[in-house]
């Protein structure tokens, strides 16, 4: 027996209560939460993922998870115009929601609010990645934006969330949706626009707020993302090429350990089956070889 460990390893133990192929999900945050979510739909799980795009704090987060639970349509004093995207769009919606017309827009927005408003109430757990505790809050509205869509940075201030506020707003959601399951994580992608140290502040401060929900909510868990990024998988051969995203290689490994977490044997067993089953569909040629084509 080799005594030699070449890495720290996280403890994960499993939910108490482990789903079959059959449960329903619902994931909403960071763009680690999109890595999960579209995973788990390869692997034959029924699952909605970022009905607005990518969020990443929990002020957009938790006002997202409000206005789903709630359907109330987006109307035009919704819309805003970005001059530098030339599109409509809003500040609860990513880019890619832009259209050039009002109309567009409104359609599009309002189809996905309605088929994922629905799909949230079906669901029986919500995987929330916090990816910052920074804001950006619209100057002339006061209220935080999910998305700037590249308006100029004049109309908006920059600000941290508290572990106070964090751990309120997430509070107010899991409350008002007390019949599901919640699964928070910490994204493991680093935003270093304020520098390491800022970085840090913001990953501590989700932290603390969701160990403060683990404690107030018995239907609220944390699954460590983050700490098997740090720990397990902290040398550089693990992240992509811009040195603050996981590889896709390190996004498999923490998915197979969340598998782990959330399901039962058999359905871990069946998911990496259907998602074998998806890699060889994807990898069909576009045309089929018959004898009747060759001279």
């Amino acid at each position: 027996m080799n005594p030699l460990k070449l890495h720290t390893e996280v403890d994960i133990a499993p939910l108490a209560k482990l789903y079959g192929s059959d449960a329903r999900f619902f994931a909403i945050g960071s763009c680690f939460a999109a890595e999960i979510g579209e995973r788990l739909c390869q692997s034959g799980i029924e699952i909605t993922v970022n009905p607005f795009g990518t969020l990443y704090n929990p002020a957009s987060i938790a006002a997202a998870v409000q206005r789903l639970t709630d359907a109330t349509p987006f109307t035009e004093e919704d819309v805003i115009y970005s001059e530098p995207l030339g599109r409509y769009n809003s500040f609860w919606h990513h880019t890619k929601f832009s259209n050039t017309s009002v109309e567009g827009f409104l359609t599009g927005a309002n189809a996905a609010l309605k088929s994922s408003s629905e799909a949230f109430a079906k669901a029986e757990v919500c995987l929330v990645t916090l990816g910052t505790a920074w804001v950006f809050r619209h100057l002339d509205s006061g209220r935080f934006v999910a998305n700037c869509n590249k308006v100029p940075a004049k109309e908006f201030r920059r600000e941290r969330l508290s572990v106070e506020d964090s751990a309120r707003l997430l509070s107010e959601m899991v409350s008002a949706n007390p019949g599901k399951e919640w699964i928070f994580t910490v994204s493991p992608i680093r935003h270093l626009a304020d520098g390491a140290y800022g970085n840090s502040l913001s990953k501590a401060t989700l932290l603390l707020a969701t160990g403060q929900l683990q404690q107030d909510f018995p239907n609220v868990h944390y699954f460590p993302a983050f700490e098997i990024m740090m720990d397990e998988l902290r040398d550089y051969r693990f992240y992509a090429e811009n040195m603050t995203h996981p590889s896709s290689q390190s996004a498999e490994i923490i998915f197979a350990r969340f598998l782990e977490y959330v399901f039962t044997p058999a359905a871990v067993e069946a998911a990496i089956k259907a998602r074998k089953e998806w890699r060889r569909n994807m990898h069909r040629p576009l045309w089929e070889t018959s004898s009747d084509n060759i001279a």
